[in-house]
């Protein structure tokens, strides 16, 4: 994993969650090809290799970012796919 990638992922949540509207607009990305969904997917693999107490830091923040993911997101009612299997947040709704 890249030194700067946590960085980078928890830059692209501050963006998103800085967007106005109750909901996140699917056609706002921080870059192209590059959805917070991706930044999320760092997160989850930095919590896989970052030791104890770091871990534990992070993921208090990662719970929040959870919060207010899952708050300004909808449920899909579609079928999750085997990709998205065990990654919930590929599995939401960003507008209405």
């Amino acid at each position: 994993m890249e030194q700067d990638a946590v960085a980078e992922a928890l830059s692209r949540f501050e963006w998103a969650f800085k967007q106005p509207g109750r909901y996140l607009n699917a056609s706002q990305v921080w870059e192209p090809g590059l959805e917070v969904e991706d930044a999320r997917d760092t997160l989850e693999e930095a919590l896989r290799h970052l030791p104890r107490g770091a871990r534990r830091d992070l993921g208090r923040l990662v719970q929040r970012i959870d919060a207010e993911f899952e708050r300004r997101t909808l449920p899909n009612p579609g079928r999750m796919s085997e990709w998205t299997a065990g990654r919930w947040w590929w599995w939401r709704i960003r507008e209405r």
